[in-house]
């Protein structure tokens, strides 16, 4: 799992009929808090929005069964919006 800030919305005309109807999402990484170079395009699945912190699951195995499929060209969800983060 990975945490991120969403930072747009990716549009595509033209994608594999899986993202049909799915709803994609820029989301920038983060390390301890702070931005990172790094960024993901993810389905979403909580109805995240711009600016959110939210914890992205980047596993195309487990991405597939929150989907409830076997195969399929997925690989990041965002499965949760973040409302706080302590560090130990």
């Amino acid at each position: 799992m990975k945490v991120g800030r969403v930072i747009g919305n990716v549009v595509s005309t033209i994608n594999h009929e899986f993202f049909d109807g799915e709803r994609l999402l820029l989301c920038k990484l983060l390390d301890r808090g702070e931005d990172t170079s790094a960024y993901l395009i993810c389905t979403d699945r909580v109805g995240a929005g711009a600016d959110e912190m939210v914890l992205i699951l980047d596993e195309g195995n487990s991405a597939r069964q929150i989907y409830g499929i076997s195969t399929g060209p997925i690989r990041s969800v965002v499965v949760g919006i973040v409302d706080a983060v302590d560090e130990v």
